[in-house]
């Protein structure tokens, strides 16, 4: 008996829980030594002094366990600020009496985890409902599947059950072929973005909405429906016919001028001519605007004059030229006496772009002058758009700059540790995401179609080491074991690294998930023929067998709708597939479940395997 003590309490010291057991009059007889680290030693007090309570806790099931019944509860002890999930049984002593045995099991980081994720998806579903342009779900057949008040109300339909209710074709879009012609576009692209459309509202009226969308598709690849914004334009168009109508006006009132007004960029290449230079001077518009030089019209060197004169701070100010005598040659030779006003056109930047000059008389010296300020200001606002669009296109240029900083600082960091070094290879793999992180940004700031995933030959042995080595830390915390069985000399595959670390990095997340208590995560590598064999198996809560065959699936998922929404094992499978692979589970509930990984070689590599190499 006293060696069957002696074993119970030294089982109930190795289990992690805190575990306390009191008698009828709530005095503590044991203490195993996570409840003393937790609440210092108490053993002979009364249980509801140790946990800081003057009286017996208001929650205290304990009448009903020395009965003989099983209680679970959920409690916060503001003593060790953390929230246990405590189980209470009745203990039956030898010699007949009941003492009541509570296990302490700490959920505080659980529940903060799940608060967390509950914030963020009423956040992420706050941003769906009150984003200030159109967001849907719609099925290929072309019925609506869910869409935020912001569309409902551009379409100004007030009930969303009579809005999911519509026939896509014919009750939203203006035209039922340009909808035929959207899916073949977005079917054949995967995507499309800022593709303009007409809508109708719902009393019949058109409206103009801007689609950025994408599909949405099931395991095999197959089309389910399309999901993406739709932005009313109207205000745009708006915008777009009041600046064509202030360009008009300004155009006219150059082309209306009955003085000659004139323009060109800094190389002499003419930009405006308006009417009254054609009837003053004898050319043409359509031979002076980017064929005729600006030098023509003076006599010779006068132009080169003209700069320095309006570059000056003596003839009206630096870029300013006041009116003055000016000699001009007409198309037919003969030299015409006037007066010219000439400004400097700057960009944002304040570098010269342009000059803008009026050849006038005196006596319409000052409507000119007008005429002239406003259309500088015209080429200024012009400017000044061209700038932003410039500086637009320099924005992944210049972000670049500390990326590239930081890829050489690791090289050279590189050089200072020796490569058999742990820590060169956490080097390798901090440049090797760096690397990554500037091709990224390159594909979010191009205005092409983004390249295809690159691929190349890589080892999975490899690829395996670097994300056990990253969450290393994250299992331990999780009471989770990693162990590897890698096969050495595994033949490189063709593949892209970003989409198997995502594969491997899923994997990790799904076993950390389905081990709460900690376990075991094995991941075993081998060569079948012509295939690399991934098996990653884990000792969790395992797959019930109604669920195995959806587990690919997308949108499937076993968790509550807090910790995911079922896309991960399916965008692996999409992923396996598209290398030419296939991926499967097998599992029990209690048991784990593993799942097996194969990958082609390439068809070289089947003839004469190349050795494993790192990916950096």
């Amino acid at each position: 008996m006293d060696k069957q003590r002696i074993m119970m309490k030294a089982i109930l010291e190795s289990i992690e829980e805190a575990i306390y057991i009191i008698d009828s009059s709530y005095t503590i007889e044991y203490m195993n030594r996570r409840m003393i680290e937790l609440f210092g030693e108490g053993t002979g007090r009364k249980c509801y002094e140790v946990i800081d309570q003057d009286t017996v806790c208001p929650w205290c099931h304990a009448p009903e366990v020395f009965e003989g019944n099983e209680m679970t509860l959920e409690m916060y002890f503001s003593k060790v600020d953390k929230i246990f999930e405590v189980t209470e049984k009745p203990l039956e002593n030898p010699d007949g009496s009941i003492s009541k045995m509570s296990f302490l099991r700490d959920i505080s980081m659980l529940r903060n985890r799940e608060e967390r994720l509950r914030a963020s998806e009423e956040n992420y579903r706050s941003l769906f409902e009150h984003v200030g342009v159109g967001i849907y779900i719609s099925t290929k057949e072309g019925r609506f599947v869910d869409a935020n008040q912001a569309l409902l109300d551009m379409l100004e339909y007030d009930s969303k059950e009579e809005f999911l209710s519509l026939d896509l074709a014919t009750e939203l879009w203006m035209r039922p072929e340009d909808r035929q012609r959207f899916q073949r576009m977005i079917e054949q692209e995967g995507k499309v973005a800022d593709y303009e459309v007409d809508f109708k509202k719902k009393n019949g009226t058109p409206l103009i909405v801007s689609l950025t969308a994408n599909v949405r598709c099931d395991h095999q690849g197959n089309v389910l429906g399309y999901e993406g914004i739709a932005a009313d334009q109207t205000h745009r168009y708006l915008m777009e016919r009041k600046l064509k109508e202030a360009h008009d006006f300004m155009n006219k009132i150059i082309q209306s001028s009955p003085s000659p007004i004139m323009a060109s960029d800094l190389k002499g290449n003419i930009l405006i001519w308006n009417r009254a230079s054609e009837k003053t001077l004898g050319y043409l518009a359509s031979e002076t605007i980017g064929k005729l030089h600006i030098t023509k019209i003076y006599p010779e060197g006068v132009a080169r004059e003209i700069m320095k004169k309006i570059r000056s701070p003596e003839h009206g100010g630096v870029g300013i030229l006041k009116s003055m005598p000016m000699l001009y040659v007409r198309k037919d030779g003969i030299v015409i006496e006037g007066t010219l006003s000439a400004a400097m056109i700057y960009d944002d930047e304040g570098k010269e772009v342009a000059t803008v000059g009026s050849f006038v008389d005196m006596t319409e010296r000052i409507d000119m002058e007008r005429a002239l300020h406003n259309t500088q200001q015209q080429l200024l606002q012009s400017e000044k758009l061209a700038a932003m669009g410039r500086l637009t296109s320099q924005l992944a240029h210049e972000l670049n700059n500390p990326i590239y900083g930081i890829m050489n600082t690791l090289e050279l960091l590189k050089s200072e540790v020796k490569p058999d070094n742990r820590r060169r290879k956490l080097l390798d793999m901090s440049l090797s995401e760096t690397v990554r992180l500037a091709d990224m940004l390159r594909k979010m700031l191009s205005f092409s179609k983004p390249d295809q995933e690159e691929k190349d030959y890589a080892d999975m042995n490899t690829i395996i080491e670097e994300m056990i080595i990253l969450h290393e830390k994250m299992l331990q915390e999780h009471s989770i074991k990693v162990k590897s069985e890698l096969a050495e000399g595994l033949p490189a595959v063709y593949l892209s690294k970003n989409q198997m670390r995502q594969v491997i990095l899923n994997m990790i997340s799904n076993a950390r998930d389905a081990m709460p208590e900690g376990g075991i995560l094995t991941f075993r590598t081998s060569r079948e023929n012509t295939m690399v064999v991934i098996e990653i198996a884990d000792t969790g809560v395992g797959i019930a067998e109604h669920n195995i065959k959806h587990i690919f699936e997308s949108f499937f998922t076993t968790k509550d709708s807090v910790k995911g929404v079922g896309l991960g094992l399916s965008v692996c499978y999409g992923f396996i597939k598209e290398h030419g692979g296939d991926i499967t589970v097998s599992s029990k509930p209690g048991e784990g479940a593993a799942f097996r990984i194969t990958l082609p070689i390439d068809k070289a590599e089947q003839n004469e395997p190349k050795n494993s190499f790192s990916t950096n």
